[in-house]
């Protein structure tokens, strides 16, 4: 009978053990495998719409209408979640409507539902800068028309918005502050398109519109009516509002411009939030 020595003994238990190492980087190497491939399906929720993008501030933009000229639309939204809305249907008597209320994201992140009268809602796809008008089912709509369903971001300056600037010349001549008068300064809200201050006595606020090259509209100003010892002031900045066309900001300085002529106003820069 053929017997076996302690070192053939060891020899088998070594090759045992080599093979079982084997089998277990085997089966190790098929998991990593298995579990790049789950991970690599699950979707990239880190970068969507709703938390990649500036998306808030206003969008406009005239889409099209089925017994009326068009629908010029104008939506605010906040970050806050909230909306205003205005709808101006071209062409028909009492055509104008307006509303405001919470909005809601998807789960995705890519789209937003406004809710409406009657439980009617809108759906909207939020892109760069842009928000596509979708169907009932929450698709882009296609066809010849397509283009014209899509609301347009207002343009936004960094520089110039969400800070607080304080007059410090107006038509030339520098402003010093008197006794009794209040700080003038005027401020940009990028979020609602909206800019408000006080004009050295009363409060005032209106809309605006930031265009290339530096363009700026605004809109009719509303403004308290309070009495103040020093009224010259307060009309040289309003007239100022009623003007300006355009500005620039470099240094800490903002000016109102009409054309190319010299600054009508003068604002620098507050350290106030």
């Amino acid at each position: 009978m053929k017997t076996f020595s302690s070192t053939h003994y060891f020899l088998v238990f070594i090759l045992i053990v080599g093979m079982v190492a084997c089998s277990g980087n085997k089966d190790q190497s098929e998991s990593s495998d298995m579990a790049e491939s789950v991970t690599l399906r699950v979707p990239d929720m880190a970068h969507n719409s709703r938390n990649s993008l500036d998306w808030y501030g206003v969008y406009k933009g005239t889409t099209p209408c089925a017994d009326c000229e068009g629908i010029e639309t104008s939506i605010t939204l906040k970050r806050d979640g909230t909306f205003k809305r205005s709808l101006k249907y071209l062409g028909k008597d009492d055509n104008v409507f307006s509303d405001e209320g919470d909005f809601k994201w998807n789960d995705e992140g890519s789209k937003i539902t406004l809710p409406g009268e009657a439980g009617m809602r809108q759906m909207y796809q939020v892109g760069e800068n842009v928000l596509f008008h979708l169907d009932q089912e929450g698709n882009r709509i296609t066809g010849d028309l397509s283009g014209m369903y899509r609301l347009e971001k207002n343009r936004v300056d960094y520089l110039l918005e969400d800070k607080k600037w304080v007059l410090i010349e107006l038509k030339g001549n520098p402003v010093e502050r008197k006794e009794g008068q209040k700080e003038g300064h005027i401020m940009f809200d990028m979020e609602t398109g909206m800019f408000s201050g006080i004009n050295t006595c009363n409060n005032f606020f209106g809309n605006y519109e930031l265009m290339e090259g530096n363009r700026i509209k605004f809109g009719q100003a509303g403004s308290t009516l309070m009495a103040c010892p020093d009224m010259e002031t307060e009309k040289a900045f309003m007239e100022v509002l009623r003007t300006a066309d355009n500005y620039s900001v470099a240094d800490d300085i903002l000016s109102l411009n009409k054309s190319k002529m010299t600054p009508l106003a003068k604002f620098e820069l507050s350290e106030e939030e």
